[in-house]
């Protein structure tokens, strides 16, 4: 069973900054796109960043660039993790924030396996 959970996430002051991280079980993560996105209450659900196998592709909404910086990161017992980096938090960057992965895909379209979110609410 292929499992991702988003962790990182918190409350933080506007012009803050929160580092989320993407971890999965049952696939080969290093295989597959990641992207992250998020839903804010009463809205859809939107692309943030992705990020394509072996790193060679990072892609953002323009809502988040030159503030949110996304990465793969491996540690040294070989667990591998996907990072967003988000800086110059502001309120409507609140939402839950989801991280996918896909096999085939375009952009933000083809993810295959979706995540439980993690929070992240912005004070003003």
């Amino acid at each position: 069973e292929v499992q991702l959970q988003a962790s990182g996430g918190g409350l933080v002051q506007t012009g803050g900054s929160l580092r989320l991280s993407c971890a999965a079980s049952g696939l080969t993560f290093e295989d597959y796109v990641i992207g992250w996105f998020r839903q804010a209450p009463g809205k859809e659900r939107e692309g943030v960043s992705g990020i394509s196998v072996g790193t060679t592709n990072m892609w953002y909404a323009d809502s988040v660039k030159g503030r949110f910086t996304i990465a793969r990161r491996k540690r040294d017992n070989g667990e591998e993790s996907v990072e967003l980096q988000m800086n110059s938090l502001q309120p409507e960057d609140t939402a839950t924030y989801i991280c996918a992965a896909g096999d085939c895909v375009d952009g933000f379209y083809g993810m295959n396996y979706w995540g439980k979110g993690t929070q992240v609410t912005v004070s003003s």
